[in-house]
């Protein structure tokens, strides 16, 4: 067997368990089948991965570093893939994530909100998109400036922003629970967050909120889209250094 062709079965046997381990989640919950996305998160992981996986069903891949997944965008060059920016962005990176991402999931800013609305116009009027950019707003849920994410105070605020951008679309909220607290408290109330939010905009139901150690409770508390690295791609093979 090659290198790729063992490649190629481990994330195969990878991606069935977790699968399985998303229909189990969403039955316990009682949900219904289907309603849970898995977004594989390929960031510091080698575009031949990405490759496998899209043979393998996929057609989302996350990335954190604007640079790596402009490289990946490029030398994969697929039609029919939608890339999602889910780190942290820098305003002075948004006129080139608005060239390759699908969502941005990562926005906490009425600054970085404007910044992908100019860099998204400018996109759609050069050819370059032919969509708004999707947008996820991301919550703090511990209020650390560290970790990103918008006030809950602040969230309607931002959200009315983002609905009235021409260049964007108010998709739905993200959250990363916080390392120091109940990860059950922390998903209720980030589901609270996402029911005030979809009162104000009742398009913007998605809730991506869940990684490896963590989806089953997310799941419970109502996720719709699950960020998944260690569990499917194994160890990473570099730093993020």
């Amino acid at each position: 067997m090659t290198l790729d062709e063992a490649r190629t079965a481990e994330l195969a046997t990878r991606l069935d368990g977790l699968l399985t381990r998303i229909d189990t989640a969403v039955a316990a919950a009682g949900r219904a089948p289907g309603s849970v996305r898995l977004l594989p998160v390929t960031k510091f992981f080698p575009a031949s991965d990405v490759a496998i996986l899209r043979a393998l069903g996929r057609r989302e891949f996350g990335e954190s570093r604007e640079q790596e997944a402009a490289a990946k965008v490029a030398e994969l060059d697929y039609d029919d893939v939608e890339w999602h920016m889910i780190g942290r962005l820098q305003r002075n990176k948004a006129r080139a994530v608005a060239r390759w991402a699908h969502t941005v999931a990562s926005v906490d800013s009425e600054r970085l909100a404007n910044a992908l609305d100019r860099a998204a116009q400018d996109a759609l009027a050069a050819g370059e998109r032919n969509a708004p950019l999707r947008v996820l707003l991301q919550v703090s849920l511990d209020a650390d400036p560290g970790r990103g994410g918008v006030a809950p105070a602040d969230l309607l605020a931002l959200s009315d922003l983002v609905a009235k951008a021409p260049g964007l679309h108010l998709a739905g909220l993200m959250a990363i629970p916080p390392l120091d607290a109940p990860t059950d408290v922390s998903f209720a109330n980030l589901a609270m967050l996402h029911t005030s939010l979809i009162a104000q905009h009742a398009d913007a139901t998605e809730l991506s909120a869940g990684m490896s150690g963590d989806l089953e409770i997310a799941v419970e508390h109502g996720s719709t889209c699950v960020r998944v690295g260690t569990a499917l791609m194994g160890i990473r093979p570099i730093t993020s250094a």
